[in-house]
C-alpha cells in the first residue's frame, strides 16, 4: 500500500517531437512513470499525444517493437493507450545508471509510419542498504595509537539519487569513530578512526553497529554488526604504494591474464611484517571475473569479461599483517572494447507484395540495426546491391528504410530477393546479411497485342455456314485478369447489314467463323475490324483489321450470248458455195461470270454434218470454213459448238449453229421449211402462247362487232333526219332574257354544210358558264377566245 501511495504522488511528464525526415510520418515522444507499476497500468496515451486517429491505428495495424525482443509495453489499438504489460524493475534495467530509460518504436503500415517512444523510468525506494556480510570481524593491536584507521565495507544500495544511500552510523563511540570519505567513482570509503587506546587487559571485546540509511521518504536502512577482538602488541600497519591502482583489460580475455599488481609494505619485521592481500567487500560478479593473489598481490583474469555488460570495475583491496593492521587501496579496472559483437539487422515491418506502379520513396521495409559495440566497432554501414530499383535510407541513429529508387515493371521483373547487409568498422569487420523476396504485384499497365495489325483472309465461296475461317490471337503482358483476353467484334455494316450478319469471333479463343454462304458474283471483299480487350480496371483493349477475301468457285455456267437460242423460230447462217477456205461463218459469244481460270472459255465443236467443212476457233468461238464447199455439201450443216470454262470441275454449255450452203434464199427457204425443230422447248410456254392467242382473238372479234354495230346506229340516224327534214316546221327559240344582262346558261352548236344537204351535221357543243357574256339585242356571244375556238373546231369539220 506504501508503494502505491508512492506511485501516485509521481507526475506525467510529456517531451513531444514531430519531425518530418522520412515520406513516412515520424514523431517522437517521452513519457516518464516510477518503476514497479503494476501489470495493465497506463503509461500515456499516444492517439491523444501524436494526433492519430483510433481508426488509423486500427487499419494500420499498430505494434510495438523493440530491438531485444522485451514486452514491457503494449499498445491498446482500440483506446490507444500504451499500458504496462511487464513488472519494470528499474535496478534490473538499468543498475547503477541513474537516468533509467525504456526505448521502443511504435509502427503503422499502409503506408508505414515510425513513431520513437521513450520511457524514462524514475526510480522509487524498493530497496533498503544492504552490508555484504551481516557481521564483521575486526582484530586490533592494543598498541594501536589513536587516529588508527580500519576500513569497514560500506553497504549497497541499488536505488538511485535520493533514493540510494545517504549516511552512515556507528554506535557506540567511546572507543571509535566513524570516517567517510568519498572516492572517485562516487562510491565512498567507509573506516573506523581509534579515538582511545584498546586495553586488551582491561577489554578484549568490543561490539559495535553500523547503520547505513538512504534518503528516500520513508527512509530505509541496513545494519551490520562488528565484532573487534584486541590482541597484543603490533607498532607498524601495512602501508599501500599508492592510493590508487588502474588497470585496463580487453574483453574476452583468457583466464589467467594479469590485469594489475598491488604492493604494499611493513615497518616492521618478521612475523609483524608479513603482509596479505584480499578484495574487501567485493561484489559477486567482480569475484566471479577477478582474481587476487594474496602473497604477491597480482589481479588475473577469472572469468569471462564482457564490454558490453561493464565497461568498468572499480575493486577495495585489503592489505593485512599477521598482526592485523590493515590498509586499503582502490584499484579501477577499465575494460576495453573488442569487436566481437556482429551486427544485428532487425525487420521491424515488410511489404512482401509490391505493386508495380509504387511511387518513387515507397517504404517496402523498416529495419533496426544493432551492433553492441562501441567507437568504430560499433559503427555500422547498411547497403543493397546496386542493381535494384530499391534503396536504403537511414531514418534514425539506428533505423534504416527499404524505399524504392526507380519505376518498378513486373513484365520485365516480377520478382526480387533483396539481400541487406550490414557490416562495422572493427578490424576485422563483422557483417550480417538479411535476404528480402518483394513480389511485384500486376496492374493494368499493358493492352493486348495482336500478332499483326491486319489479316488477310481468304474464304471460298458457297462455304457452309459456321465454318471456321481463321483464329487470331492476342497476348497481353499482364498477369491474372489484366492477362485475360476477350475478343469482339468493332461494329459496323456492309451493304445494309451489320458485319454480325457475316463474320462471328469466339469471344475466348479468338477462332473467327462465317454465319453465312458468301458468294463472290456479289461480295468479293470486305474489311471487318475485331477487338482484344483485357479483363483489367479499367479495360484496356488494342484493334485489329480484318481483310477478307471472297474466293471465287466454278459456280457459274458460260452463258451463250450469241446465236440467241429460241424454242419456235430457226435461224440460219448462210454460207455461198463459192465461199473461200477460212470464210467467216459466224462467231459465238458467250460469258461465264465467274473470274479468273474459271472464266477462261474455249470452244469446241461436238458435232456437225460434215466436220471437215467448219471448225470453230478455240479461244474466240469464230467458226470458220477450213476447205473449199463442193456440190456434194448438204444444204442444210447443224453444228452443235460446247463452250467449256476453265475451273475445276469444268461446267460448259451448248448452242447449236444452224448453217445453210446455198447461192440464193429461195433454196435455203426450202430447205428449211422441213428443218426439224427441237421438240425440248418448254410445254408451259406454248400453252401460254396458245392462251395468249385465244384471248387477242376473242377481244378482236368483239371490237369488230362492237364498230360494226356503231356504224349501222349512226346510219339510220342520218337517214331518219333526212326523211323528216322539208316537213318539219322551224321554231325559232331564243332563251329567256334577263334584265340584268345575263343568262344562266349559253349553248353552242357546230354546222358542218356542204353542197350536199344530206351529208349535214349538227354537232352540239359544251354548254357556257353565267360567266359569258350574251348581247341583249341578240342571242350571241361576245367572248373573243369563244369564237376564236369555235372557228378552230369547225375549221377541220370543213375541211
Amino acid at each position: 500500500m506504501r508503494k502505491g501511495l508512492c506511485c501516485e504522488r509521481w507526475t506525467l511528464s510529456l517531451v513531444f517531437l514531430w519531425t518530418s525526415l522520412m515520406p513516412f510520418a515520424l514523431g517522437q515522444i517521452r513519457y516518464s512513470i516510477p518503476e514497479e507499476l503494476a501489470k495493465g497500468s497506463i503509461v500515456g496515451n499516444i492517439a491523444n499525444d501524436l494526433g492519430i486517429e483510433l481508426k488509423r491505428l486500427v487499419s494500420g495495424r499498430a505494434r510495438v517493437f523493440t530491438s531485444d525482443g522485451s514486452e514491457y509495453v503494449g499498445l491498446d489499438r482500440e483506446k490507444g493507450q500504451l499500458l504496462v504489460k511487464q513488472r519494470m524493475d528499474r535496478e534490473q534495467l538499468c543498475g547503477e545508471i541513474s537516468a533509467c530509460s525504456l526505448n521502443f518504436e511504435v509502427i503503422l503500415e499502409n503506408p508505414m509510419e515510425l513513431y520513437s517512444i521513450t520511457i524514462d523510468i524514475q526510480d522509487v525506494n524498493d530497496n533498503s542498504p544492504v552490508f555484504p556480510k551481516n557481521e564483521i570481524d575486526q582484530e586490533i593491536s592494543e598498541s594501536a595509537l589513536p587516529g588508527a584507521r580500519f576500513s569497514l565495507g560500506g553497504a549497497i544500495d541499488p536505488d538511485v539519487g535520493l533514493n540510494t544511500l545517504q549516511k552512515y552510523v556507528l554506535q557506540p563511540t567511546d572507543h571509535f569513530d566513524l570516517s567517510v570519505q568519498s572516492r572517485s567513482g562516487g562510491t565512498k570509503n567507509i573506516e573506523m578512526v581509534l579515538k582511545n587506546p584498546l586495553d586488551r587487559e582491561t577489554k578484549e571485546h568490543h561490539f559495535l553497529t553500523l547503520t547505513a540509511v538512504d534518503g528516500g521518504n520513508p527512509q530505509r536502512s541496513g545494519t551490520v554488526k562488528i565484532h573487534i577482538s584486541v590482541l597484543d602488541n603490533n607498532d607498524n600497519a601495512p602501508v599501500f604504494n599508492q592510493a590508487v591502482y588502474k588497470g585496463s583489460v580487453p574483453e574476452n580475455s583468457v583466464i589467467g591474464t594479469l590485469v594489475t599488481t598491488v604492493r604494499a609494505t611493513d615497518a616492521d619485521e618478521g612475523v609483524n611484517a608479513q603482509i596479505q592481500y584480499y578484495f574487501e567487500h567485493a561484489p559477486a560478479n567482480v569475484m566471479a571475473l577477478f582474481a587476487i593473489d594474496t602473497q604477491s598481490g597480482q589481479i588475473t583474469v577469472a572469468g569471462p569479461i564482457d564490454y558490453e555488460k561493464h565497461k568498468q570495475f572499480e575493486i577495495k583491496v585489503i592489505a593485512k599483517d599477521n598482526g592485523g593492521l590493515t590498509d586499503s587501496c582502490e584499484v579501477i579496472i577499465d575494460v576495453t572494447d573488442v569487436n566481437d559483437n556482429v551486427p544485428k539487422l532487425t525487420v521491424m515491418s515488410f511489404t512482401s507484395a509490391l505493386p508495380e506502379n509504387a511511387a518513387l520513396g515507397t517504404v517496402v521495409a523498416m529495419m533496426n540495426v544493432q551492433d553492441l559495440d562501441s567507437g568504430d566497432n560499433g559503427k555500422v554501414t547498411c547497403s543493397i546491391d546496386r542493381n535494384s530499383p530499391f534503396k536504403i535510407v537511414r531514418s534514425l541513429a539506428s533505423y534504416y528504410n527499404l524505399v524504392t529508387d526507380s519505376a518498378l515493371d513486373r513484365e520485365q521483373i516480377s520478382e526480387y530477393n533483396i539481400t541487406v547487409s550490414v557490416v562495422d568498422g572493427g578490424t576485422p569487420p563483422l557483417s550480417s546479411k538479411e535476404t528480402l523476396n518483394v513480389k511485384i504485384s500486376d496492374i493494368n499497365d499493358n493492352a493486348p497485342q495482336f500478332e499483326q495489325e491486319t489479316y488477310d483472309i481468304y474464304v471460298p465461296e458457297n462455304n457452309s455456314p459456321s465454318l471456321s475461317i481463321f483464329s487470331v490471337k492476342a497476348k497481353d503482358a499482364d498477369w491474372g485478369p489484366n492477362a485475360r483476353v476477350s475478343y469482339f467484334l468493332e461494329d459496323g455494316s456492309l451493304n445494309g447489314a451489320s458485319h454480325a450478319s457475316f463474320i462471328s469471333i469466339n469471344a475466348d479463343t479468338g477462332g473467327i467463323y462465317a454465319t453465312k454462304a458468301f458468294d463472290y458474283e456479289q461480295i468479293k471483299s470486305f474489311i471487318i475490324k475485331i477487338k482484344a480487350q483485357d479483363g483489367g480496371t479499367p479495360p484496356l483493349s488494342t484493334n485489329a483489321t480484318l481483310k477478307i477475301f471472297v474466293q471465287d468457285q466454278n459456280d457459274n455456267t458460260p452463258q451463250v450470248l450469241y446465236p440467241v437460242q429460241t424454242g419456235g423460230s430457226v435461224v440460219a447462217e448462210i454460207v455461198p458455195r463459192s465461199a473461200d477456205i477460212g470464210y467467216l461463218v459466224t462467231k459465238v459469244v458467250a460469258v461465264d461470270v465467274d473470274s479468273g481460270q474459271n472464266a477462261w472459255l474455249s470452244y469446241k465443236l461436238q458435232k456437225a454434218a460434215d466436220r471437215a467443212l467448219f471448225e470453230v476457233g478455240a479461244q474466240n468461238g469464230e467458226i470458220r470454213t477450213v476447205r473449199q464447199v463442193t456440190d456434194k455439201d448438204a444444204v442444210k450443216q447443224k453444228l452443235t459448238v460446247i463452250v467449256e470454262d476453265n475451273g475445276q470441275p469444268s461446267r460448259s454449255a451448248t448452242v447449236t449453229v444452224n448453217v445453210a450452203v446455198a447461192d440464193s434464199f429461195p433454196e435455203v427457204l426450202s430447205e428449211f421449211t422441213d428443218f426439224t425443230h427441237d421438240k425440248d422447248y418448254n410445254n408451259n410456254l406454248t400453252f401460254f402462247l396458245v392462251l395468249a392467242l385465244i384471248v387477242v382473238s376473242i377481244l378482236f372479234i368483239f371490237s369488230v362487232i362492237a364498230i360494226i354495230s356503231v356504224k349501222i346506229y349512226r346510219w339510220r340516224q342520218r337517214k331518219l333526219f333526212y326523211k323528216s327534214a322539208n316537213n318539219l316546221p322551224v321554231i325559232p327559240y331564243y332563251p329567256t332574257m334577263y334584265s340584268d344582262g345575263t343568262l344562266h346558261q349559253a349553248y353552242n352548236y357546230e354546222v358542218c354544210g356542204t353542197t350536199d344537204s344530206r351529208m349535214s351535221d349538227v354537232k352540239p357543243m359544251r354548254p357556257y358558264s353565267q360567266s359569258t357574256l350574251v348581247s341583249l339585242s341578240r342571242a350571241g356571244t361576245v367572248q373573243r377566245h369563244l369564237k376564236e375556238q369555235e372557228a378552230a373546231d369547225i375549221s377541220p369539220e370543213v375541211r
